[in-house]
């Protein structure tokens, strides 16, 4: 028999290694004697995980983050920041009685990281400050809470458009940024309000009775009432019921806006209605074809470096008359206007051409010609004479000369090739926003949405100062510096 076939007997008799001896009958009887005596000992001892057990670890707040951390950019711009307005306010000064308060670049430093990092509650940034470790160091062992935060987000909109006039004018004095071409835009934003909020006048003053029958009911028993527990439930409910009420008839004070702009639109002044949510918002077409309560977000940015050097935030559905007043913005934030303005067709109403014509150069598609209407005498589908069938590019009765030469102007190839940098300029920072979570405004009112948007509007800047001026903000050129501040 061959070694190939002793191999395959072995194999199919299940025996490997053929060429070993045999143990012998004293070691097997060993290797038994052992294994009885370890399973008369027990189980084998483990050290297992105990993820339950409380640890007490020494460690500085400072190590928890790398030395080129985001946390560390954004404390870095706040810091230097003039934010004189809001420690003139403070009370609690020197030996005078009063609770010390958090220091204002904490919170301001907290919702810009938060803007940031796509975190828009202020419950959710309260918890954060207690278990992430960049909030933590942030707040440096200073406790905040959600109110704290919530308060000083919606009460500082001066602030935020003080300290963006303060950004552009530094990177425009750095030569960071140009004002030679820039980019508007609007963006629907959904507001903190349901389609069913929004009523008529006669709802409304009956909500608002309904509303103040409540409220004087909930002081009644609350006088009533001498219980601690008890007492502290009927002020919930009791403020409750008046921020109720006050929003209903900020609701009756908006009614005769809404009405106005229904007569001008052609519709029923008596279809006008108003939220109970929020009196501020307005029934807008959005991105995607269907109606919802939303706000007008206008942006305006350079073309070059992405800067946004306007902001507005509006409650009109259409961008007709938004032009004109954001070049008048962006004049006063800058001292001079950009020499070109790119928006999209939604913009270009003939009052706000001539309104900015000594300013800048618009440029937006011209409106196709509406087919020209038969002529005395020519019978439908007859051929008209070329005088009645005008390009759009070509002048229109009743054209001013800057309305003319923009017709002029955007007939020509290097109109075109300037316009197309618009989509990619404005396109781009409203999807950066809406990456950051500005898709649904967390508070109400246009004071406090403009706050809002405000902190979406300075952190982007600071990450695009960050990448293109970072001594504006102390941070460094290193490529892992870089690296990280644009992720």
């Amino acid at each position: 028999m061959s070694q190939a076939d002793i191999a395959d007997q072995a194999h199919a008799e299940g025996r490997l290694f053929t060429d070993l001896a045999e143990p012998s009958p004293a070691l097997c009887e060993l290797a038994r004697d052992q294994a009885v005596s370890k399973r008369r000992q027990g189980a084998p001892r483990l050290r297992q995980p105990n993820r339950a057990q409380i640890e007490l670890r020494a460690s500085d707040l400072e190590s928890l983050l790398t030395e080129d951390h985001r946390a560390r950019l954004v404390w870095g711009y706040v810091v230097r920041q003039d934010l004189s307005a809001l420690l003139d306010a403070i009370k609690a000064r020197g030996s005078n009685a009063g609770r010390a308060r958090i220091d204002p670049c904490i919170l301001f430093a907290l919702w810009l990281y938060a803007t940031l990092d796509g975190v828009g509650s202020g419950r959710e940034v309260d918890r954060l400050c207690r278990e992430h470790d960049a909030y933590r160091w942030i707040c440096g062992g200073v406790s905040v809470n959600y109110h704290v935060l919530n308060d000083f987000r919606s009460g500082n909109g001066a602030l935020v458009d003080e300290l963006l006039t303060d950004n552009v004018a530094a990177l425009a004095g750095a030569g960071a940024i140009s004002l030679e071409r820039v980019a508007q835009d609007g963006m629907r934003v959904r507001a903190s309000a349901g389609a069913a909020s929004f009523r008529r006048e006669a709802s409304l003053q009956e909500h608002l009775s309904q509303a103040r029958e409540l409220v004087q009911t909930l002081k009644t028993q609350a006088d009533a009432d001498p219980g601690l527990a008890a007492r502290r439930a009927q002020a919930a409910k009791l403020r409750a019921a008046c921020e109720r009420e006050q929003r209903i008839e900020q609701a009756l004070k908006q009614l005769p806006e809404v009405a106005a702009a229904k007569r001008r639109n052609g519709a029923k002044a008596e279809d006008a209605r108003a939220s109970t949510s929020d009196g501020d918002a307005r029934v807008m077409k959005m991105g995607d074809g269907g109606f919802r309560p939303a706000y007008n977000v206008q942006l305006a940015t350079t073309c070059d470096s992405q800067v946004i050097v306007g902001m507005a935030v509006v409650n009109a559905g259409s961008d007709m008359t938004q032009l004109a007043p954001m070049v008048e913005q962006v004049e006063q934030r800058l001292g001079q206007a950009p020499r070109q303005w790119l928006v999209d067709g939604g913009f270009p109403a003939h009052e706000q051409i001539d309104a900015v014509a000594g300013k800048t150069e618009v440029y937006a598609p011209v409106p196709k010609s509406k087919p020209p209407k038969p002529q005395p005498g020519i019978e439908a589908g007859q051929p008209v004479t070329p005088t009645a069938a005008l390009s759009e590019f070509d002048p229109k009765p009743g054209d001013s000369a800057a309305v003319a030469k923009w017709r002029e102007r955007m007939n020509t190839e290097r109109a075109r090739e300037i316009y197309r940098q618009r989509a990619a300029t404005a396109e781009c920072v409203n999807a950066l926003a809406r990456n950051r979570g500005l898709l649904r405004m967390p508070v109400r009112g246009l004071a406090r949405v403009g706050c809002v948007v405000g902190l979406f509007v300075l952190a982007h800047n600071l990450m695009r100062t960050a990448e293109i001026a970072p001594h504006l903000v102390g941070w460094g050129t290193s490529a892992s510096a870089v690296a990280a501040m644009t992720q």
